[in-house]
């Protein structure tokens, strides 16, 4: 096969991709809300997950992960900046705060949990295509 010749993903591998990563998201977060006794509900799940879901946001965007979303840098790439753009968001703008277990927790549980997704995504899409 031509290295030149690239093949675009199906608008279902990224919206299946897109919707597993924010799964995963609001997954890290209700499991440390549940764990430190705040609650499951949706409106705190999803108020705590917001500087983590606009950090994925912006990290879309500005990867245009849509175009590959199951290459390994694009997800490495998507992990860091979520993370990175996410506790600086919950410090600066939702005034929250980000201890260094957070920071380690929250590092480790994404990077898990977004790859984790991604490859769930990518191996549906493969059975689909």
């Amino acid at each position: 096969m031509d290295a030149s010749i690239t093949t675009r993903p199906s608008q279902r591998a990224v919206i299946t991709t897109a919707i597993v990563d924010v799964v995963a998201v609001v997954v890290f977060v209700a499991i440390g809300r549940r764990n430190h006794d705040e609650g499951t509900a949706l409106s705190g799940v999803l108020g705590v997950a917001a500087p983590f879901l606009i950090a994925l946001g912006i990290s879309w965007i500005g990867l245009r992960t849509w175009r590959e979303p199951f290459n390994r840098t694009s997800l490495i790439a998507t992990w860091v900046i979520t993370v990175f753009v996410g506790l600086l968001l919950r410090r600066l703008v939702f005034d929250r705060g980000i201890a260094t277990a957070f920071i380690i927790v929250a590092t480790i549980t994404l990077g898990v949990l977004l790859g984790l997704g991604r490859e769930l995504s990518r191996k549906l899409n493969a059975k689909t295509s």
